[in-house]
């Protein structure tokens, strides 16, 4: 609706002469006219006063129909709403199954290495050098020869570098080396299986 018939359609739903309206916004009744018609149209200050004393929103007074854009806004608002709530939903699902799947994942890798590496192995060394027995022991996988764990005499590390192989074989292999190019002797346990604890 054009602001005109608006205007018209207020001042008569308010019972005001075109004469009574100019009287109180201050211009002459033939300015009321004009807008009427659509001549003209007020100016921002007249259309607040014609807004006031209608009682009625800028808005309504010029048919800028807002309800749509409201209607709009609070839809697209919900629709972010409902879109961060799932986000914080998956955020949090996330973060208390990965730990989880990580950890699976870890076993089920473990538990196929070791199955794809042979049985678990020990084998030990003695080696008498310069009138002095030291050991190392290892537990290594058996196809791979991986070590899983090894410990014994810090001197026989110190003096050899074992500590820097993987294979258990090759350890072995570099102490016995190591102890026979020095003078000394070396024998190995038969490896045995070891035991599931």
């Amino acid at each position: 609706m054009e602001i005109g018939k608006k205007i018209m359609d207020l001042r008569k739903k308010n019972g005001f002469s075109q004469e009574e309206l100019a009287e109180k916004i201050g211009v002459a009744r033939q300015t009321i006219s004009k807008w009427e018609l659509g001549e003209t149209s007020p100016d921002l200050k007249q259309a607040k006063e014609l807004s006031s004393i209608f009682n009625v929103s800028l808005d309504e007074l010029t048919d800028n129909d807002i309800k749509d854009v409201l209607v709009e806004k609070t839809s697209n608002t919900e629709k972010l709403a409902g879109l961060i709530l799932k986000l914080i939903k998956f955020m949090v699902v996330f973060i208390i199954v990965a730990p989880v799947l990580l950890v699976s994942l870890r076993i089920i890798f473990k538990n196929i290495h070791e199955h794809n590496s042979g049985r678990l192995m020990n084998v030990s060394i003695k080696c008498n050098l310069h009138d002095e027995t030291y050991g190392y022991e290892f537990n290594y996988y058996e196809t791979t020869g991986e070590i899983k764990e090894a410990g014994g005499d810090g001197y026989l590390v110190n003096i050899t570098g074992i500590e820097n192989y993987s294979d258990a074989y090759q350890a072995l292999d570099v102490i016995d080396a190591y102890v026979k190019n020095n003078g000394g002797t070396c024998t190995r346990t038969e490896p045995i299986p070891v035991k599931d604890k």
